[in-house]
């Protein structure tokens, strides 16, 4: 097993947790192949040496494979992919759409799993290789007036814990990073349901309420650069962490959410974001 990681693909990566990850990563000599749909250098870092920005997009497998290729072509081998990209969409369940929860899904879910499917094949004839996922805290608390972001981050969770007991075999290591509340420019791309955003809405007032309390801890929330810590520390150990969620903080509030009640912890999520 290659225990050295040296050539990287990390897909949501021209800004936020992905520039912070890009940039930390290649501070440590590896070399970082920066995929977004724009293609666009990571946002503060101009790309060049040790980062490499490409176009890439999760949804389109094509552009995935030929991506990889041209990594193999110039690298000659890939140590690892983190997957990063991701958007969000909050309001209420009843009335989100079933489109607006595809979207959701589309590239949150389905890019971590067309972007993995494409580099197993590579890891595998090497012998090597490692996937790191971004799934949340929010995986493991359901937040009301964002469940469908819930969803996706538990999926994500589950999906590398079950990947990394199938790929064992091959030499590959996963591990799952949850942060939570991270300060981006995630906060004001989230798009909130378009039934949910009418004043006719049953749910109108408290969506507006849970969101801003949502976005109020974001805001004030960690620095990219702690979840971009968290990726490199995974990459640079010799036996990756299954699961890793960064600070003591919120490590301990996972572990409260497990192992409390959960009619206890439903009312005081509930509390949190009325």
């Amino acid at each position: 097993m290659k225990e050295e990681v040296k050539v990287v693909l990390l897909t949501g990566g021209s800004s936020g947790i992905g520039a912070a990850t890009a940039s930390l990563l290649s501070e440590a000599g590896m070399t970082v192949f920066a995929a977004s749909r724009s293609g666009k250098a990571p946002s503060g870092f101009p790309g060049g040496g040790e980062i490499v920005p490409i176009v890439m997009d999760v949804n389109d497998e094509d552009a995935i494979k030929k991506a990889i290729d041209g990594i193999l072509a110039r690298c000659g081998s890939l140590d690892a992919v983190v997957c990063n990209a991701g958007n969000g969409i909050a309001g209420p369940i009843e009335e989100t759409s079933v489109s607006e929860v595809e979207e959701q899904f589309r590239t949150t879910f389905y890019g971590v799993v067309k972007t993995i499917q494409a580099c197993l094949p590579v890891f595998r004839e090497q012998g090597h290789g490692r996937v790191v996922t971004v799934s949340s805290v929010a995986a493991v608390a359901p937040l009301p007036y964002q469940g469908f972001y819930s969803a996706v981050k538990a999926a994500i969770l589950n999906l590398t814990k079950a990947l990394a007991i199938e790929t064992k075999c091959f030499g590959i290591q996963c591990c799952t990073i949850m942060p939570g509340d991270v300060k981006t420019g995630f906060t004001a791309a989230r798009r909130i349901a378009a039934k949910a955003s009418s004043p006719e809405s049953a749910y109108y007032q408290a969506t507006r309420k849970g969101v801003e309390a949502m976005a109020k801890d974001e805001t004030g929330g960690m620095a990219p650069e702690v979840i971009g810590r968290a990726v490199r520390r995974q990459l640079q150990k010799r036996k990756m962490d299954p699961e890793k969620t960064p600070t003591l903080l919120y490590s301990l509030l996972v572990w409260a959410i497990r192992r409390f009640p959960q009619g206890l912890v439903l009312k005081v999520l509930g509390r949190m974001y009325s």
